[in-house]
């Protein structure tokens, strides 16, 4: 749904796009293009993660002399601006044929061109692997790298706004004289960190999504500058909020079960290590 607000025409509202969805192309349009994010999400939530967490303990090293030290605020704003860097690498191209995939059923119109999505049963790309090859032989290496520019504007502030909250909620609900939060205080922080974070990145979301769709037909944006441009100069302002809700309302339940996944899983491996190494 937050694809086709974003990128497509004459959805509307959230309740019209997900009527038309489903009486166009019944439940499986809410499932098109999800095998590749979920293949590829456990190595890009490692990398994000891992990169983050590495970071901070360089940088107190470095800054402090002690890598176990707290991070400060500085530490903890730089870490994050690294993981967003390093992320666009990897989530670029798997959001490239994700958005391809649920996008190639939409009509597309300009000036005196208007092509028609493909007939019932056939579309311009057959699954995942078929989307990326098809990208890769037409458009090279820049094709699948498609949208970087707004993805690092998107992601390296993105980061940011998502481990800083992160890291306060999670101070202020630890109680006095523990180490760490609980489970649940671990969970509340990941999702009002994910809500804020997927919040404030709309504007950037949607230029990302509209450079990313653009290409399954005919290119209309130069690159991001034109996108933003364009998409302005065509339907205002209120354009860049396209799909507010549901960015903010998905982003608390995806990121709260991701810092509990990923703090629970730290511990049970320091618990391990603890036990075979006392």
């Amino acid at each position: 749904l937050q694809t086709r607000l974003q990128a497509g025409k004459g959805y509307g509202n959230t309740l019209k796009c997900f009527l038309t969805v489903y009486r166009n192309e019944s439940v499986t349009g809410f499932f098109k293009g999800m095998s590749f994010p979920m293949a590829t999400m456990g190595i890009i939530s490692s990398v994000v993660f891992g990169v983050f967490s590495n970071t901070q303990r360089f940088l107190c090293q470095l800054r402090h002399g002690d890598a176990a030290v707290a991070p400060s605020l500085t530490d903890t704003t730089v870490a994050s601006a690294v993981a967003g860097l390093v992320s666009v690498g990897v989530s670029t191209p798997v959001d490239l044929v994700k958005i391809r995939l649920q996008m190639q059923t939409q009509p597309y119109s300009k000036a005196n061109v208007k092509l028609e999505p493909m007939a019932p049963g056939f579309s311009v790309y057959r699954g995942s692997m078929h989307c990326f090859r098809t990208i890769l032989q037409k458009e090279g290496i820049v094709g699948i790298y498609r949208g970087t520019v707004a993805m690092l504007l998107r992601d390296v502030p993105g980061y940011c706004v998502y481990f800083i909250p992160y890291v306060m909620f999670c101070d202020w609900m630890t109680p006095e004289g523990c180490l760490s939060p609980s489970p649940f205080g671990v969970w509340l922080a990941g999702g009002v960190a994910g809500a804020i974070s997927w919040g404030l990145c709309t504007p950037l979301d949607v230029v990302k999504s509209r450079l990313q769709a653009d290409g399954v037909y005919l290119n209309q944006y130069k690159g991001t500058l034109d996108c933003i441009m364009q998409s302005y100069q065509n339907e205002g302002l209120k354009v860049f909020f396209r799909g507010l809700m549901i960015n903010t309302v998905r982003g608390f339940p995806t990121s709260a079960a991701m810092f509990l996944g990923y703090e629970l899983s730290l511990k049970a491996m320091k618990r391990d290590q603890t036990e075979t190494n006392p």
